[in-house]
């Protein structure tokens, strides 16, 4: 796992799994918890609707989306994970044996796998770095439930325009700043919305020349209402 910690080593750090856990326990807390890396293409499918999943996944580089199908093909964005960050925390907490959803990349990817069983049995030492461990699973959890809860308040407005209001809103708010680069194109932020496409691009332009916001592809500046 050395060259896991040498080349991703400021990555991990951000990765909310291994706050607080110093650089000589990190090589260690890789090789105690399985660390695995692997390698996906772009369009590649990490998880499949329907797959089982047994390990916790980090990011190391690339994007990955989190999606749902309907029957008729029609795909929602429930979540876009980036590096640094975790994903399929829920469902192996949760013990699910067939997840909701699928995980694609979106740009050739490097994982990190983490053997859920491995984490959540304290090692016989009973060392400190594993307990902040389950700490650190406890905090990711809570603070995608936040996220949930935001993103539900976005989906439940009643009309395309809300929604994108409310979206657009809830990244300056993260950015603390009136202009900012949201991480969807046009397809991906329709999807995550769950509205259509070509109704949701001319609320754009009606917002702009209403003097609402100024944007150029995916960067946005907020004006007053």
């Amino acid at each position: 796992m050395k060259n896991i910690l040498t080349k991703h080593r400021i990555v991990l750090w951000r990765s909310r799994f291994f706050a607080g856990v110093s650089e000589s326990d990190l090589d260690k807390l890789l090789s105690c918890l399985g660390g695995r890396r692997k390698y996906f293409e772009k369009n590649a499918s990490i998880y499949r609707e329907g797959d089982e999943c047994t390990a916790l996944g980090i990011v190391l580089s690339g994007v990955l989306h989190i999606v749902r199908d309907d029957f008729w093909g029609n795909r929602k964005i429930v979540e876009q994970v980036k590096s640094g960050e975790e994903f399929g925390t829920a469902f192996v907490c949760a013990e699910i044996k067939r997840i909701p959803v699928s995980v694609v990349a979106m740009e050739k990817s490097e994982l990190l796998f983490l053997d859920y069983s491995h984490l959540i049995t304290s090692c016989p030492q009973a060392c400190p770095c594993h307990t902040q461990m389950i700490k650190n699973l406890i905090l990711s959890l809570a603070e995608k439930n936040v996220m949930l809860l935001t993103k539900n308040d976005i989906q439940s407005k009643p009309n395309t325009r809300e929604k994108l209001l409310a979206y657009l809103s809830a990244q300056a708010k993260m950015e603390n700043a009136r202009s900012f680069e949201i991480p969807f194109n046009r397809e991906e932020l329709a999807a995550y919305l769950s509205v259509n496409r070509s109704a949701m691009s001319a609320e754009l332009c009606r917002l702009r020349d209403d003097g609402v916001l100024r944007f150029k592809k995916n960067k946005f500046e907020l004006l007053k209402k």
